[in-house]
Parts: structure tokens; sequence; C-alpha cells
């Protein structure tokens, strides 16, 4: 019963391998005791994902890359601000502080 759920999930393929190829997997499913057809569907799923990852990373490279240009564009439209925001806010955070433990007293 269970066989007949996952075989109705696959699909037959034929393809043709080099000897050595053919040799290789055929050792290497006895020795872990499985298939050829195991071994390649899981080979060509960890080749997808692969394929997969590095087309996320081309993405986010492409990504990364527009940011850069953008950030030039506003660079050269606006400049830069030389200032330190983080200090500047945290100097008037103290100040307000300390404003109002001068007004409670």
């Amino acid at each position: 019963m269970i066989m007949e759920v996952i075989m109705s999930t696959l699909y037959r393929a034929q393809l043709l391998l080099e000897s050595e190829q053919h040799e290789a997997l055929a050792r290497m499913a006895e020795e872990e005791g499985r298939s050829i057809s195991d071994l390649v569907r899981e080979i060509v799923q960890h080749h997808l994902d692969e394929r997969a990852r590095a087309a996320q990373s081309a993405a986010a490279l492409q990504a990364l890359g527009r940011l850069a240009r953008v950030r030039e564009q506003l660079r050269e439209t606006r400049g830069v601000y030389e200032g330190d925001p983080l200090a500047e806010v945290r100097a008037e955070r103290e100040d307000d502080v300390e404003r109002l433990w001068e007004d409670e007293t």
C-alpha cells in the first residue's frame, strides 16, 4: 500500500550514463542498501537545491547592486550628512532628562 502511494508520485525517466557513472552508482547503491533510482533522485534533488541557492544568492547580489546605485544617487543629489545622528539623539535625550530633573527639584 505505501509503495503504491510513493510510486504514484514518481515519474519514469530514461537516462544514459557512462559506464563509470553506472558502476559508481551501482557500488554506492549496494553499499547503502538502496536502489540506483533512489540515489539518482537524491543527487538530482541536491543539484536542484544547489541551483536554487545559487539563484537566490545571485538575486540578493543584484538587489545589493541596485541598493548601492540608489545610495550613490542619493549621495550625489542630497550629499552626505557629516554629523553623528546617534550621538545627537543621545545628547538630546540626556538634555531632556537633565531638564526634567531640574524641573522636579
